[in-house]
């Protein structure tokens, strides 16, 4: 599932994502050695942490990722073409996102110098799961689907962005499997509310469902204009519940509402983590504020009976979750090894 978009509006993307950063990742790998000699050049007269050096090496691997996961994904279409069945092809597909994404995380920890510390990893175990995560960061994509997914053997669908499949690997691995791409404009609501509730039927015990409840990266910026909306929309009463959020959008009610009407036997699972704040923009990256982090994680089960479903009540539970992951991220920031 992958919402409704045609074929031919596909094929029109991926005739020039496809060359594109396939050609970018040739050229990437080809030129490497330039590339890193430039670098280090560069780095040395600004010295700083070899920050451009560690740039283009994770870009490299960031290029062999998409070039093995694209012809991993022709094998697995291969396979399937010459009699493998739909549960084989399928369950292939959710391997190959894992490694896919596994590989990259691992680059980034090691390439960045970064410690990772988890708490409560083993609450990840086993489905039915709805995942709810903190979104701070474009790279912490990565957690889940390597701390949830691949380690806890959970085949995750995903609630994702529609841009996002510019990304070729996503493209065409991710829309094999039950994931939706959701196009956020206001007038498309009604359709995409549906499309992902659709995600949360039919979970077994190896399922989960991923959505990020905030809808966005956190800025500050966004938070105000978030506020601004509950006010405008006459909630003054979750504004007033909500005004206390120091580093984290206000949760949106549509998905994570539909989802939790839709799999009322699952447990929900609350990802916080901190370490990727002001990661925003390549800028960003390029100041080295990255390397040296510490990447915090923590997980928060609850059991499914504890978990309102009706629409008003689980949107006052969210909310209580969503202070309560707010007010663990201060925490978390305040600590000494919370970014180095």
């Amino acid at each position: 599932m992958a919402g409704e978009e045609t074929a031919g509006a596909r094929w029109r993307r991926r005739v020039w994502t496809l060359p594109l950063v396939a050609g970018l990742a040739a050229a990437t790998l080809a030129l490497l050695p330039l590339l890193l000699a430039a670098a280090l050049a560069a780095d040395l007269a600004r010295r700083d942490r070899f920050v451009l050096v560690r740039l283009v090496a994770f870009a490299a691997v960031y290029g062999m990722a998409e070039l093995a996961g694209l012809a991993a994904s022709l094998a697995v279409w291969l396979a399937r073409a010459l009699g493998a069945g739909p549960a084989r092809f399928l369950d292939w597909s959710f391997r190959l996102q894992c490694v896919w994404a596994r590989m990259l995380l691992g680059a980034m920890l090691r390439l960045f110098s970064l410690r990772l510390v988890v708490e409560g990893g083993e609450l990840a175990a086993g489905g039915p799961l709805l995942v709810f995560p903190r979104h701070a960061s474009l790279a912490d994509v990565l957690l889940p689907a390597v701390l949830v997914a691949d380690r806890q053997r959970l085949r995750l669908r995903w609630v994702l962005k529609k841009e996002l499949l510019v990304d070729p690997c996503l493209d065409v691995v991710g829309r094999r499997l039950p994931n939706v791409f959701v196009d956020r404009g206001a007038e498309r609501g009604e359709r995409e509310i549906s499309a992902v509730e659709a995600l949360g039927r039919g979970l077994g015990v190896r399922d989960g469902v991923l959505i990020y409840p905030e809808g966005t990266r956190f800025t500050a910026a966004g938070q105000k204009r978030a506020f601004e909306r509950l006010a405008a929309a006459s909630r003054p009463e979750r504004l007033e519940r909500l005004c206390a959020l120091r580093h984290l959008m206000p949760p949106r009610s549509g998905g994570p509402l539909a989802l939790l009407a839709a799999a009322r036997g699952a447990d929900v699972l609350v990802v916080g983590h901190v370490g990727l704040e002001g990661l925003a923009k390549l800028r960003d990256l390029l100041s080295g504020a990255l390397v040296g982090r510490t990447l915090r994680v923590r997980f928060w089960r609850h059991a499914a009976a504890s978990v309102p479903r009706e629409s008003e009540p689980a949107l006052s539970w969210l909310d209580e979750r969503w202070l309560e992951l707010d007010a663990w991220v201060d925490g978390a920031l305040r600590t000494p090894e919370a970014v180095r």
